[in-house]
């Protein structure tokens, strides 16, 4: 598969974003997992990207609070003609639509209005509903907007996308594209990107995070997370992550989170690493628990790691880390190692890093790290399912509030 850019713009924005996506794309043909689909294709074809690029100006951020209206026609085709009659539907007693499209078909140009007008501390569940796109915006949805819903038109069809760094947004924690601060929000079918350029090891303030999860009870389902080094900030919180597609370089889900991330696919996109050569360029997590009192921990179950360089499965960015790999299969990036302790041998006595059932030529447990645990039933039963997050308590099916 070829991905020709030369036909990309070539503003800085849609320059980084076509750096990130040549990553993308190098990622998922090195790797061993296998798309019917292939994602560059569907980008190129789906989103537009010589129309986004250089459409953006540098007020476009912000803009398009509630208005509609119908955008022109091209060859007697009405781009507005892919929303069904009469869609949004009219709000109910229980939730309320926000309908987001970026030519003008809907109320909202863009995401962040549309969590603007949503009612604070409603009960109803808000929709908001994305057709599909690049949205290149921060979006920040505060602690008084809970029980949002992001609904997309697929992964490789809409997104949401901004380029901020540790050092442009004065944090690594503030560099988010998208912030979650509402409590039961739930994401479907869409992507969060971080276009900054891909860093190297070592790199002062080139962290790049694509979403930041700071609330308790989200549930991202069919999700895509694109960036390079600390792409998903599993910020603090009980997540569910079901079907997604994570790429990243280094620590790229970090966090202190709670989170259940099940059947996803993690690509990295670290530079290869000549054979025989021991360097390790990147890292799939660091967790970060402070203390063995604290209930939290990250479970991967069913999922797979590929991509390219030569990575960790984890690094102990707090003392009490907590990972857990469980009927995983990992390709030969992973390090025969597989974990780090962040440089402090004190915390090989406190981790919690387990694998369980995992398969592929990165799972050998041959030369594992002392501290390493291979799990047995017993112990690896709390991390196998939603329990481990008590689902029971929130997670709603994935056809819950589900608009077409």
């Amino acid at each position: 598969m070829q991905c020709s850019a030369s036909t990309m713009a070539i503003t800085n924005r849609g320059t980084s974003l076509l750096v990130l996506l040549s990553a993308i794309v190098a990622a998922l043909l090195s790797s061993q997992l296998v798309f019917q689909h292939p994602p560059c294709l569907e980008w190129l074809l789906n989103l537009d990207f010589l129309s986004f690029t250089s459409s953006i100006s540098p007020n476009s951020y912000g803009s398009g609070h509630h208005r509609r209206h119908r955008a022109p026609k091209t060859n007697d085709t009405d781009i507005c003609d892919d929303l069904p009659p009469g869609f949004p539907p009219a709000d109910t007693d229980t939730t309320s639509i926000f309908c987001v499209d970026r030519n003008g078909c809907c109320s909202f140009t863009t995401v962040q209005s549309a969590v603007d007008a949503v009612a604070v501390l409603s009960q109803k569940r808000s929709i908001v509903w994305i057709n599909k796109g690049i949205y290149y915006e921060k979006v920040t949805i505060p602690k008084t907007k809970p029980n949002i819903t992001f609904q997309g038109q697929g992964l490789y069809t809409t997104g949401i996308a901004w380029n901020d760094t540790a050092n442009s947004s004065h944090g690594t924690f503030y560099s988010a594209s998208v912030a979650v601060f509402g409590a039961n929000f739930i994401a479907k079918n869409i992507s969060f990107i971080n276009v900054a350029p891909i860093p190297n090891p070592g790199d002062v303030g080139a962290q790049a995070v694509a979403i930041r999860v700071g609330a308790d009870q989200a549930a991202f389902w069919g999700c895509g997370f694109f960036g390079a080094q600390d792409t998903i900030h599993d910020d603090r919180g009980r997540h569910y992550f079901k079907e997604c597609h994570i790429q990243g370089s280094i620590d790229f889900i970090f966090g202190d989170g709670r989170s259940l991330y099940e059947s996803c696919q993690m690509i990295s996109i670290a530079s290869p690493v000549a054979a025989g050569l021991k360097t390790i360029d990147g890292t799939v997590t660091a967790h970060g628990r402070a203390s063995g009192d604290e209930n939290t921990g990250f479970s991967f179950v069913n999922c797979s790691i590929g991509g390219t360089g030569r990575i960790w499965l984890g690094r102990a960015w707090r003392p009490f880390s907590r990972v857990v790999f469980a009927n995983t299969f990992m390709s030969e990036i992973i390090a025969p190692e597989g974990w780090n302790d962040f440089g402090d041998p004190g915390r090989d006595q406190t981790v919690f890093y387990g694998e369980y059932n995992c398969s592929g030529a990165g799972a050998s447990l041959t030369m594992r790290v002392p501290y390493a645990q291979k799990l047995n039933n017993t112990q690896a039963a709390p991390f196998l399912n939603t329990s481990f997050i008590d689902g029971d308590q929130w997670l709603q099916p994935l056809d819950s509030n589900l608009l077409f």
